[in-house]
């Protein structure tokens, strides 16, 4: 069943009634049910992974993640909110267990018996302007989740905390952050 998400449309907003139908169908064991919910949500389950990893490759292996998660937890979606909104908490899910268990974004240096987190260099050329997504996906982590969340999806600082198990506060800090450095990356 596996599609390549290049070869796929776009998801469309007006197919929430047959998602929950499908949802229904694919919980029982129907595949082709399950197959069309994979269709209909790719493309938006993509765009949040690659949002948050900053990493193409990562993204498309996330999402085929999701998409197993999902197909795992079908069981769990009672109906109480739309198809598309569980599969998107399910995504953000399995992208933050994937960022806590995978120490690759991080490299670790011992400066004086303390260990100092960095972030890997980008390199750039001399006068290039950077566009949103690439000064997006330089952001420190913890700053692009939370604006990926709040400016991209739409998600309150409240939900976005209770999604990151942080303070609301600690939401409003972190999308304050986000965008000053991104004006900054983006005037260089």
């Amino acid at each position: 069943m596996t599609v390549a998400i290049q070869d796929l449309p776009p998801t469309h907003p007006g197919l929430e009634p047959a998602d929950h139908s499908d949802a229904t169908l694919a919980a029982t064991g129907d595949r082709r049910a399950f197959e069309r919910l994979y269709r209909a949500h790719v493309g938006r389950v993509y765009a949040l992974c690659a949002r948050m990893v900053a990493d193409r490759a990562i993204a498309e292996e996330l999402t085929q993640d999701v998409f197993v998660r999902a197909w795992e937890k079908l069981a769990l979606f009672r109906g109480d909110s739309s198809f598309g909104t569980w599969l998107h908490r399910v995504a953000v899910n399995v992208v933050l267990n994937r960022r806590e268990s995978d120490g690759r974004h991080r490299a670790r240096t011992v400066d004086d018996d303390r260990v100092v987190d960095t972030l890997p260099a980008r390199p750039r050329a001399p006068g290039d302007r950077m566009d949103l997504e690439r000064a997006i996906a330089q952001l420190p982590p913890g700053a692009r989740r939370v604006f990926v969340l709040h400016d991209v999806e739409g998600f309150r600082h409240e939900e976005i905390a209770e999604q990151l198990g942080i303070t609301s506060g600690g939401s409003k800090s972190q999308l304050h952050r986000a965008r000053l450095l991104l004006r900054e990356a983006l005037q260089r």
